[in-house]
């Protein structure tokens, strides 16, 4: 995409708000029941994931990568679509599919697709929820497949998995991208159990224009290698020189922060931050980064406000502990370098964040809606970011809302503002 260039994201004449049209880094789609069935070859399609309608008893939050337990053809329970794949079992959600819903019916009950709004699943309805949000261009993260595609790499016919990879990937770029009159932006998938077809992946899509993927924050957590390993570095190389940035959600390790096994799930929700901090002190102290200087890293929905402290921290252990911490010959400037050289945090509400705009970086803070998740912010994102950002320079706003999200996507753009 490093020679598209976009619409200018300027206000509409008589409109006052001092927030450009947005670039949303982290949204979701519903992935539409026809997609794998549409999109795999033919000899796998009988296999492939389908769609049935089914009565879904209590759905109950677990934890852990399961996460849910449910009674599937429970009598008189409510209908809902369910997803079938193998062994796995995976109904629709109505608190993944949240947007239209008043905020205390936002629960984790089956639903239909006739129940969503449009926009969950269909790229010319999306288009249009955007426009009506203030919202130009958006990045959309699996359901289905997850958030880094876990579902296909716990497959046991990994012929068939990488088949579905593959058919997830066309239908993002060609259906979902190709019908949103350029509004939606393509993020790919991986086979995470094959290091040499995830490289061949990556440049497959980036050859088409895609500059994202999905990876995982943790993949240990996964029963894959780790990042220390060097077992990904071929991953990275290619991510590197294809300008792809690696988009890491919180919760595409399959594991959510949890206090206990009883707390409730709004503990584990106000926790999630942690996987990203998690993750980025991974990689601080890897060496990836030393390794691979011009790749980027996105942390997806992780927010931002405690990005100050874990890079004095960080700064701190390689100052006083490097000796001994294992890192002396690995990581030879402190960690924080390799931040503000190649992460990006993601926020939709983080006051405190903003306070401490310069600590977490001018240019590393992208913005998102969240759209269709009980966190979103649709249909109010430009109240909502005035709200918050309305008080900084207009430079730093198009920045925060539009400028640095470009960057990490390889995309240019026709405005720039004053001082940029």
């Amino acid at each position: 995409m490093s020679d598209n260039s976009h619409r200018n994201g300027s206000h509409s004449k008589g409109t006052q708000s001092v927030i450009p049209k947005i670039i949303s880094v982290d949204d979701h789609l519903v992935e539409p029941p026809h997609l794998w069935q549409t999109w795999l070859p033919e000899k796998f399609k009988q296999r492939g994931p389908k769609v049935e309608r089914r009565r879904v008893g209590d759905i109950k939050y677990v934890g852990g990568p399961k996460m849910y337990e449910y009674d599937l053809d429970a009598p008189d329970a409510p209908w809902g679509d369910v997803w079938f794949y193998e062994d796995l079992v995976y109904p629709n959600k109505r608190h993944v599919a949240a947007v239209g819903f008043d905020r205390d019916d936002m629960e984790a009950v089956p639903i239909t697709y006739e129940e969503m709004r449009p926009g969950c699943y269909d790229p010319k309805a999306r288009a249009e929820d955007m426009r009506m949000n203030h919202v130009e261009l958006s990045l959309s993260f699996p359901t289905f497949p997850r958030f880094c595609g876990q579902t296909f790499a716990e497959a046991s016919d990994k012929e068939l998995a990488l088949a579905c990879v593959k058919a997830y990937n066309d239908f993002m770029v060609e259906e979902w991208c190709g019908d949103s009159d350029g509004v939606l932006v393509p993020l790919c998938l991986i086979p995470l159990w094959d290091i040499d077809e995830a490289v061949k992946e990556v440049r497959r899509n980036a050859e088409r224009g895609c500059r994202s993927v999905c990876f995982s924050e943790i993949p240990a957590n996964l029963g894959l290698a780790s990042i220390h390993t060097g077992y990904w570095d071929p991953f990275f190389a290619v991510c590197e020189e294809t300008r792809t940035v690696v988009c890491m959600h919180i919760g595409s390790s399959s594991k959510m922060p949890a206090t206990s096994a009883d707390a409730p799930p709004a503990v584990a929700a106000t926790l999630s931050f942690n996987n990203a901090m998690a993750s980025m002190s991974d990689f601080l102290f890897s060496g990836v980064l030393v390794r691979y200087p011009d790749l980027k890293i996105a942390y997806s929905e992780g927010q931002m406000g405690w990005v100050p402290y874990i890079l004095e921290r960080a700064d701190d252990v390689w100052s006083e502990h490097r000796a001994w911490g294992g890192v002396k010959d690995i990581v030879p400037e402190p960690p924080s370098t390799y931040y503000y050289r190649c992460m990006y945090s993601c926020f939709f509400r983080d006051r405190h964040g903003l306070d401490s705009i310069d600590k977490v970086g001018r240019d590393n803070v992208t913005f998102e809606t969240d759209y269709p998740h009980t966190d979103s912010t649709w249909p109010n994102t430009l109240q909502v970011a005035e709200d918050m950002m309305g008080h900084l320079p207009p430079e730093l706003i198009w920045k925060i809302v539009r400028g640095n999200a470009a960057r990490m996507l390889d995309m240019e753009l026709d405005d720039q503002p004053v001082g940029v």
